[in-house]
């Protein structure tokens, strides 16, 4: 069982073992990823999902924690999706770098309940691992080179543990240098 140095207050156990703690689209990918044992889940009491709070409450570095956030932009009347997977001591480059990769006009974070209905996962507990199939996961530079790190898991009773290379192996994962500012 992989040690969690990030882990803080929290009580992580391997994911495969505890899917009652993920969104199902996070379930179905994670069981078809090589090593699944290798994710850690834990859970959290919901209220404290928001990355600050978590931190705060569980003692977990806000340095460990990654967002997912979901990007759209237009192009010839087609609506184009993204992830994109931040540092939390970060923000993600949405008109610059995002932008450019969608070949868009204008992208702007998705509207949370278009988000939500489309990802099958919580506002607030929306994870890389589970993303629609054709959609690019954008992941910063920083992100990949990270041990250890934190994730939501589709729902915000929850949060896994994994490390930053497995993120950038996801399906369809591109690892962007200057992702975030």
């Amino acid at each position: 069982m992989t040690t969690w140095n990030i882990a803080g207050s929290l009580t992580v156990v391997p994911a495969p073992t505890r899917t009652e703690l993920l969104a199902e689209p996070v379930a179905k990918a994670l069981a078809a990823m090589a090593a699944p044992e290798e994710v850690g889940v834990a859970e959290i009491d919901p209220g404290l999902a928001d990355t600050a709070e978590f931190c705060a409450a569980y003692g977990s570095p806000l340095s460990a924690s990654a967002n997912c956030v979901i990007v759209s932009g237009k192009r010839a009347g087609e609506v184009r999706f993204a992830a994109a997977l931040v540092l939390a001591t970060t923000r993600a480059d949405v008109n610059g770098v995002i932008k450019r990769r969608l070949d868009v006009r204008k992208a702007s974070f998705a509207p949370m309940d278009e988000a939500v209905a489309l990802t099958g996962m919580e506002y607030g507990g929306i994870t890389p691992i589970g993303l629609p199939g054709p959609w690019p996961i954008l992941v910063d530079q920083a992100v990949a080179d990270q041990p250890e790190l934190v994730v939501g898991s589709g729902i915000r009773g929850s949060k896994l543990l994994i490390s930053g290379a497995a993120l950038a192996g996801l399906p369809n994962a591109e690892v962007i240098e200057g992702l975030a500012r």
